[in-house]
């Protein structure tokens, strides 16, 4: 499977944006799909992940309520949509598929090349 992320860019604080992940090479229907992201200086953190129907969803505390990911099969596509977001949401955001439902970022097997978002204060 291979993974490009997209949609990054620089927003002000309060703004809204939305990550594309698009999925090529083998299907990639049965994985578990998340978002990580990495700012300078900092551990790669989970963000939030899907299952393969899109049924189950879960979120990191600090995006709970302001990020939402959803996934379209048939295009072979994951979206993160992030609202209000604050200066602290500042990194590059990558888009990984995993055979489990897990935050550990070392059991997601491919990784996107990644998208930066940048928001002002």
């Amino acid at each position: 499977v291979q993974l490009q992320a997209s949609g990054g860019g620089l927003v002000q604080a309060g703004g809204s944006l939305r990550l594309s992940c698009t999925a090529s090479g083998r299907t990639f229907t049965p994985y578990v799909v998340g978002w990580f992201r990495q700012a300078p200086g900092r551990e790669r953190e989970f963000v939030a992940t899907i299952n393969w129907s899109g049924g189950n969803t879960y979120y990191a505390d600090s995006v709970k309520g302001r990020f939402a990911i959803s996934r379209d099969n048939a295009k072979k596509m994951i979206f993160l949509q992030m609202d209000s977001l604050k200066p602290e949401d500042t990194a590059v955001y990558y888009c990984a598929t995993s055979k489990f439902t897990t935050t550990e970022y070392t059991l997601y097997d491919y990784w996107g090349q990644g998208t930066l978002v940048t928001v002002s204060s």
